[in-house]
């Protein structure tokens, strides 16, 4: 009994968050970054930048990217090739197109996300071609990516002294 207890507490405590968490998190991050789009203004999403960083429309079509065949990679495990963001040749769509690419995106994260099964949280695939690690690591990946360039974009709308939304505000 003593044995059992202590198995059960120890396999427990490997999950830290559960995936409907994980999922509300990461959509709340989501609802965040869409703010900040919204908030930048059309001329400049993707004409302006500072320090010789990509411009903020350029970032957010990589964030898109990033969720829209990563998750597909997540449930299928079939990875496609991603655009090369890096370079900032990727062409400009006007805001309304992007929130609603967005906004599908959103959509898509939400149906698809019930269809992961515990077990393929922890498969280690090669993402994109690029980044191998376990289907956690890589949905991590993917929120940390979001936040830095949600971090950039901050700059950009302060040096356009056009107060971000609240970092906290992801409801």
């Amino acid at each position: 009994m003593e044995t059992n207890a202590i198995q059960q507490v120890n396999n427990s405590a490997t999950q830290l968050i559960s995936p409907e968490d994980f999922l509300n998190h990461w959509q709340g991050h989501r609802k965040l970054t869409r703010k900040v789009i919204e908030a930048f203004p059309e001329d400049k999403l993707f004409d302006y930048s500072v320090g010789g960083m990509r411009s903020f429309g350029v970032m957010a079509i990589e964030i898109m990217d990033m969720a829209h065949h990563g998750i597909d990679g997540i449930i299928t495990g079939k990875w496609n090739t991603l655009l090369d963001h890096s370079s900032g040749n990727i062409p400009a769509q006007p805001k309304a197109e992007i929130l609603k690419q967005w906004d599908q995106i959103t959509e898509q994260i939400n149906e698809y996300w019930p269809q992961i099964s515990p077990e393929r949280f922890q498969q280690v695939e090669l993402a994109f071609g690029a980044y191998e690690n376990k289907n956690i690591g890589t949905l991590l990946y993917f929120l940390d990516n979001e936040i830095h360039h949600r971090a950039q974009a901050y700059v950009y709308l302060r040096t356009l002294g056009i107060e971000p939304p609240a970092f906290w505000d992801r409801f």
